[in-house]
């Protein structure tokens, strides 16, 4: 009864904690009483290949140790995958709730150090143009991880708490994606430096006033029932007029913002550094986010080279990214080596239907049924969707059943899928300017929904982050060891 009591204590703890520090503390105490520790330290399992990352950690540890950088230098080269051993099995991560395998953690730890030692330290016949190579190289092989922020209006501020929680963590991923209300957000993110981002995450000097209403009549007419001028007056007072190369310049975060065209002889895109480097950000992101009937489509805008500002592809009109590319997973894949997928999914209409294993709930015979159910009705809404597209009129119906089909057949989830437990006043705050104190609500939300996957994420970005910032470090130094040529060259 003491350690049932214990327990429930613990339970409520993590679930009102206010900060990461809270919850962690509750939940290692809860590891402990729940007997998750002694599973950590135990080694063999069938959920993993054990005995493959037991060998790759002694090799590792010996050529460290040893000096013998060359083997160790090849031995990262060729031996860095993604999941290797199965180590980023979802059940590995559901047993405890902070931590894993004690053995995957040590091999991610000794490869980083590994890593640093390799950047860091002169190395015999390893130069800094070598060391670029090589590290660049080996990221290419072993991939990176992106945050893909979804839609939602209003509710969208439920990504600030998510990504709150991965920069206090140091695991924020470099690429950054978007669609409708997400793509404000990544905007937002990606034209924010790093030292500007505790401005972000405080509501009182965030510019939150993006919704006017417009009129039924202007809604009808086409001309959106929310006031365009308005949400970008908003954009661009949080964004300021950077466009993607600028942005990327500014921070080193890669903004990625989906959009849909209004012509159906035109292909969904992808906005970002590599497709649309003169892009304005605010300008893409008040084009994701321009929801058909809520706001109307919208012509891009660029910099020309004098920085003059004058419409991308003037006969093109964009809306909502969201409708057709929610989560643009294999897009990223091919542009950034994208091999690992964080989702904040805040959609309203898609919450509800996620699937939440490896969160609080399980999957079992209980709930088994209303899985089967929500399946079916995906299935069969998707067929029925699909038909209408292609054969029904009027032009409108059609038009609708074709946006229906396309948001019943993404997919709405990725490797780790954050989303928040709504209740009925969220969905009564969707098109409204949200509140300091609803801001901060939504914010709580997002951080004690990612704060559980934080040792899973850990797991799959730590190494990656680590080549990301050993490529870096050798750029810096490269740029200074030119800086002392130059000197010596005017002494000489």
């Amino acid at each position: 009864m003491i350690g049932a009591s214990r327990i429930e204590k613990y339970r409520r703890q993590l679930a009102e904690a206010p900060n990461y520090e809270r919850w962690k503390a509750a939940a290692l105490e809860l590891d402990y009483l729940e007997g998750n520790v002694e599973w950590k330290e135990e080694n063999p399992s069938d959920l993993y290949h054990y005995e493959l990352i037991y060998d790759r950690l002694t090799h590792l540890r010996d050529y460290h140790q040893n000096r013998d950088y060359e083997r160790l230098k090849r031995a990262l080269r060729e031996g860095l995958h993604h999941d290797l051993g199965n180590m980023g099995n979802t059940a590995l991560y559901s047993r405890s709730r902070v931590g894993t395998k004690h053995l995957i953690e040590t091999y991610i730890t000794q490869v980083c150090e590994s890593l640093d030692f390799l950047c860091d330290h002169p190395v015999p016949n390893f130069s800094l143009e070598e060391k670029l190579r090589f590290f660049r190289d080996t990221l290419t092989s072993y991939g990176r991880p992106a945050l893909l922020l979804s839609g939602g209006a209003s509710l969208g501020t439920f990504h600030l708490g998510v990504i709150k929680a991965l920069w206090e963590r140091g695991l924020l991923p470099q690429t950054i994606a978007g669609s409708s209300a997400g793509a404000i957000m990544a905007g937002i993110l990606g034209t924010h430096t790093d030292a500007e981002l505790p401005d972000l995450f405080n509501p009182e000097t965030q510019h939150l006033k993006a919704w006017k209403w417009n009129g039924l009549l202007k809604g009808i007419n086409g001309q959106g029932l929310m006031d365009q001028k308005q949400l970008m007056a908003n954009l661009r007072a949080n964004m300021g007029e950077y466009t993607f190369e600028e942005a990327f310049d500014r921070t080193g975060r890669s903004i990625n913002i989906s959009v849909s065209p209004v012509r159906v002889n035109q292909k969904p895109r992808l906005l970002c550094g590599y497709t649309s480097p003169y892009l304005l950000v605010w300008s893409a992101a008040l084009a994701s986010a321009a929801v058909p009937g809520i706001f109307p489509p919208v012509t891009l805008m660029k910099k020309d080279l004098n920085g003059s500002i004058l419409p991308y592809m003037a006969r093109l009109k964009f809306v909502d990214g969201s409708v057709v590319s929610d989560l643009p997973v294999e897009r990223l894949m091919h542009l950034y080596d994208v091999n690992f997928t964080i989702v904040s999914q805040s959609n309203p209409h898609v919450v509800p239907f996620l699937n939440r294993r490896g969160q609080d709930e399980k999957l079992s015979l209980m709930n088994l049924p209303m899985h089967a159910i929500k399946a079916e009705i995906q299935f069969h809404g998707r067929g029925a969707f699909d038909y209408l597209r292609k054969r029904v009129r009027p032009e409108l119906l059609r038009q609708v059943s074709g946006q229906l089909y396309t948001i019943m057949a993404q997919r709405y989830s990725g490797d780790i899928t954050i989303a928040p437990h709504y209740r009925w006043r969220h969905f009564t705050r969707m098109l409204s300017n949200p509140s300091p104190e609803f801001v901060r609500e939504m914010m709580l939300e997002g951080e004690r929904a990612t704060w559980p996957k934080i040792s899973m994420i850990r797991s799959h970005a730590k190494i990656s982050k680590t080549l990301e910032r050993c490529i870096g470090r050798v750029k810096d130094q490269m740029h200074n060891r030119r800086g002392e040529l130059r000197l010596v060259s005017r002494a000489e």
